[in-house]
């Protein structure tokens, strides 16, 4: 069952990228004006495309791995999203981690150590 543990670190990565893309495009969003105004602040909004490509792709690798591998071990793997979200939220937006969380997050850890097996 070691195969999947690549496909699942790349698609947790890249969906927890999309989530982060997707908190600095609701970011930048701008007051709403009027219609056309904000759709067009909206569609130069780079932040959604970047959104829309991360999420996409974690959505396509989801799909070749619940084909390819047993859903009881794909599932529970999803879980290091939480790890990689945690981690961004840490680096790219400033926040600050408290202890208890860390806790969480090492018990995620383990417990993918132990599904994986």
């Amino acid at each position: 069952m070691w195969k999947i543990i690549p496909f699942s670190l790349l698609q947790s990565l890249l969906l927890a990228a999309g989530q982060l893309m997707l908190k600095f495009a609701m970011n930048n969003m701008s007051p709403y004006t009027g219609f056309w105004r904000f759709i067009g602040h909206e569609v130069t909004n780079w932040w959604w495309l970047g959104c829309g490509v991360t999420m996409g792709g974690a959505t396509v690798l989801w799909l070749y791995i619940i084909k390819n591998f047993p859903f009881s071990i794909a599932y529970p793997l999803s879980c290091l999203s939480f790890v990689f979200g945690m981690i961004g939220a840490m680096l790219f937006l400033g926040e600050q981690i408290p202890l208890g969380r860390w806790v969480g997050i090492g018990l995620i850890l383990v417990g993918a150590a132990f599904i994986s097996r």
